[in-house]
């Protein structure tokens, strides 16, 4: 006898390929791009470790390391691997991150579908995912690959756990889950959040916290049996926590909460959130970097908060009518608790990439907020309608997307779009000084400094500039030492920073500072400092006893 469910499956992995394919499509020009000057130096074309590719010492590195502030040893696995397969080509890295977008889209399709039974409504929250100009900067970003794979396994794990549908999971999907989780975390700690979104798709739409029906929302014993089914996951999530913060406190990542006070982690977070709402329902002016406001709680963080407690409200108010905007709504405020800014990582206050996951839990409140009725009676209207959404939100993703084809491009828009933006000046200035446009760089590396005038990177950057261009009408020694002196204070010793002042005193003719800058900070350089940076070191030091300045 035929079963009748064959042609519905057959449909569903049909519509998750169409979904796939059209994904792919939409990133399709994200091959032509170079990359960029922002982390993917840190973590791929700057980073020797790469060259180690799937070997047994590249393996073990990368399970062993904290490099980049974190620990992500399965992020490092496919990297290793795109280096086996092209040795790390721009073309094959994004095609990688593009591959993984559009199997996540496909993914959250089917699990989607398997979950709540509705087929056209999870194509269409699937679409948006696909689509959405915020999710551009997980996809084109090549050290965006953490986000992608991370957000591989959570799709992963959304459809296994829909398919247990209303019954209690079985140690074999349990543990297939808590594999998916630990992949998952082993990708980017972002999936900390994972089981609370389970627990919210336990409530709607698999129904397994009540009875069916119209009966009771919560049973004590349902209720107690899904949150029993997630304490495995919750040591994994435990572990992962503990293991991040270790990572990213030894890197100096995570800023020392004397150094932003709560309260400004506070103003930021109420207003990130709002920000990501605002963002997703009309995604213009998005950037790479937006810089912290350093504002403290005031009158428009109270009016942020009480929008967010309204929104709040009206989501939980209709509970049993439209339980779909509560989980959708609880899933974008719990998923963004860990990249809120309550523990700061980083200097920006929000980023794009933050929101690949979160305000998935948006389009689910959003799109099953379009009446059954009205689907059933105007079909046509409602397809009308989804089909120019899609079609606005491509056009729009495109555009973002063509600001990705390099670092120029990326960090003229970065700082045309957003206010004070002294982090797109001072890589645009790098991107500009990479390709030779030397005067444009310096009134970029002075703009930075204007906005923030100590801002380390900019500071040395500008001084080595001052002190070694080729161009006498570039050169400023005076300027340059001055520079490089702030520079030398900030950052406790550094190498680098020392090879500038030493660079700029060379300039300023006063060869015996220069020598014994150099000679101190080769004999502070560790052992396992950079062959490279040591032997640069060393011919700068014999230039300067010969009483040669360095040139570019």
């Amino acid at each position: 006898m035929p079963d009748p469910a064959r042609p519905k499956r057959a449909a569903a992995v049909l519509g998750a390929l169409g979904l796939a394919a059209a994904a792919a499509a939409l990133y399709a020009p994200v091959l032509g791009h170079a990359f960029i000057n922002y982390d993917d130096p840190i973590y791929l074309t700057g980073n020797p470790r790469m060259a180690l590719g799937l070997s047994r010492e590249g393996i073990v590195w990368a399970f062993t390391t904290f490099f980049g502030a974190n620990w992500f040893p399965l992020t490092w696995l496919s990297w290793l691997a795109d280096q086996e397969l092209h040795g790390l080509s721009p073309a094959g890295v994004h095609a990688t991150n593009a591959a993984l977008h559009a199997a996540n889209t496909a993914l959250l399709f089917l699990a989607l579908r398997l979950a709540s039974g509705s087929a056209w409504r999870s194509a269409l929250v699937a679409a948006v995912f696909a689509c959405h100009p915020l999710n551009v900067e997980s996809v084109a970003w090549a050290a965006e690959r953490k986000g992608l794979l991370a957000g591989f396994f959570w799709m992963l794990g959304l459809w296994i756990h829909a398919g247990s549908g209303r019954d209690a999971a079985g140690a074999g999907r349990l543990a297939a889950l808590s594999l998916c989780l630990a992949a998952g975390l082993m990708a980017k700690p972002v999936l900390v959040t994972f089981p609370f979104v389970l627990l919210l798709l336990d409530f709607w739409p698999l129904g397994r916290m009540g009875e069916p029906a119209g009966g009771a929302l919560f049973q004590a014993a349902r209720v107690r049996r899904c949150a029993l089914e997630k304490l495995p996951l919750l040591a994994l999530v435990a572990v992962s926590a503990a293991v991040t913060f270790v990572a990213q406190r030894a890197s100096g990542a995570t800023a020392p909460l004397g150094m932003l006070s709560l309260d400004l982690r506070l103003a930021n977070a109420l207003s990130a959130y709002v920000g990501y709402v605002g963002h997703f329902l009309w995604p213009a002016g998005l950037a790479v970097h937006y810089t912290h406001p350093l504002q403290g709680l005031g009158l428009r963080s109270l009016g942020q908060a009480l929008l967010l407690a309204a929104a709040s409200a009206l989501a939980l108010a209709g509970l049993r009518r439209r339980p779909h905007l509560a989980v959708g709504w609880l899933w974008y405020l719990g998923t963004l608790v860990p990249m809120i800014g309550l523990v700061q990582v980083g200097s920006q206050a929000m980023a794009d990439r933050y929101a690949y996951l979160t305000t998935l839990g948006l389009s689910i409140a959003l799109v099953w907020s379009i009446p059954e009725a009205l689907a059933r009676r105007r079909p046509r209207l409602v397809g009308a309608g989804a089909l120019l959404l899609l079609a606005a939100l491509a056009t729009a993703a495109r555009v973002q997307l063509a600001h990705w084809r390099d670092s120029v491009r990326l960090f003229s828009h970065a700082a045309s779009v957003s206010e004070r933006n002294y982090v797109a000046h001072a890589q645009l200035a790098d991107a500009l000084r990479a390709e030779g446009h030397t005067r444009a760089a310096v009134s970029h590396y002075r703009a930075a400094l204007e906005i923030h005038p100590r801002h380390l990177e900019s500071l040395n950057n500008l001084a080595w500039i001052l002190a070694t261009a080729r161009d006498p009408a570039l050169r400023r020694p005076g300027e340059a030492v001055r520079l490089a002196s702030a520079a030398l204070d900030l950052s406790g010793g550094n190498a680098n920073v020392t090879d500038t002042l030493a660079a700029a005193h060379a300039a300023a003719g006063h060869y015996a500072r220069a020598v014994a800058e150099l000679e101190q900070a080769l004999a502070r350089l560790d052992p396992t400092t950079d062959p490279a940076l040591r032997a640069a070191l060393e011919s700068r030091l014999r230039l300067y006893r010969r009483g040669q300045p360095y040139r570019e």
